[in-house]
């Protein structure tokens, strides 16, 4: 059995019971039950559709996310995610850069990394190099005045939580920012790489080893080892493309607002709905968050 998830922007709630129906007597589904009104339905069907992608295409044409998993073990005991420009809003070494007024050299060079584009750890060396000799302060400054979560976090976490899941943030950013967000949201643990300081000066270095695509499916391993779970039992969700090894071998793994490059390799695409979608993906409706 397979469940189909349909869901819209929150912001803009539109998801027509037409489409919804129509789309449930095509494919021989059950019931529909709507997860939040017209924000989110859902409905099980026995067999994978031969026109699924087809179909996909048209639901994004109408500001719609069309995401179908395995109807067994749909929610998940772990949360796995990616920090920068998925659990926050921002990717938190540009918003250094522009404070060492290297803001336009670092961004293009982080936009074509997390597009596949450059190889991860070379293209991390190259942007702290450009951050020699930033005050230490301004880490804080950045995080107080220019990092925001995305809309969804905090009732993602808080409704997983809830429900016994265990939760790990694993970026390929800087523990100077993953301690301070994970402890705001109610991450478990932490892992990402570290900003090298001498006499309260960032030295233009990372320590080492670094953590990129491999570090993030190793935690994949070692946490559920730990825990005595297995992959399956995880939901992974991330936008960049050293985030495709993760999403690749979790049980569910979602691209979210993802790099076209990435979102390409991902069955799991939402392009529209917040972190709540994740919630909508495993079955759960509005009436079941945390806030």
């Amino acid at each position: 059995m397979h469940s189909v998830t349909l869901l819209t922007s929150p912001e803009r709630p539109h998801l027509e019971p037409v489409l919804v129906d129509s789309l449930r007597n095509a494919w021989g589904g059950g019931d529909a039950v709507w997860l939040a009104p017209d924000e989110a339905a859902t409905f099980e069907m026995k067999r994978m559709p031969g026109n699924r992608w087809d179909v996909w295409a048209e639901c994004q044409g109408m500001g719609v996310d069309l995401v179908i998993t395995p109807a067994e073990g749909r929610r998940k005991k772990m949360l796995l995610a990616d920090m920068d420009s998925t659990i926050i809003q921002q990717e938190c070494i540009d918003e250094l850069a522009d404070e060492a007024g290297v803001g336009g050299r670092v961004k293009d060079i982080t936009a074509r990394a997390m597009n596949g584009e450059l190889d991860f750890e070379a293209a991390l060396r190259e942007r702290v190099a450009l951050l020699k000799g930033l005050d230490e302060a301004v880490i804080g400054r950045v995080l107080s005045s220019r990092i925001s979560h995305m809309p969804g976090s905090k009732v993602l976490l808080a409704t997983m939580k809830a429900n016994g899941a265990y939760s790990a943030l694993v970026s390929g950013g800087f523990t100077a920012f993953t301690t301070a967000v994970a402890a705001a949201l109610g991450f478990d643990e932490n892992r990402a790489n570290t900003l090298l300081v001498e006499q309260g000066k960032l030295t233009g270095g990372v320590g080492h080893p670094i953590l990129g695509k491999q570090a993030k499916v190793d935690a994949l391993e070692s946490i559920t080892a730990t825990l005595g779970i297995s992959e399956a039992d995880v939901i992974a969700v991330g936008d960049g493309a050293n985030d495709l090894g993760m999403l690749h071998r979790a049980g569910m793994g979602v691209a979210l607002h993802a790099k076209p490059a990435v979102a390409a390799e991902c069955d799991l695409r939402v392009n529209f709905g917040d972190l709540t979608a994740l919630l909508f993906i495993q079955g759960y409706g509005i009436d079941d968050f945390v806030s």
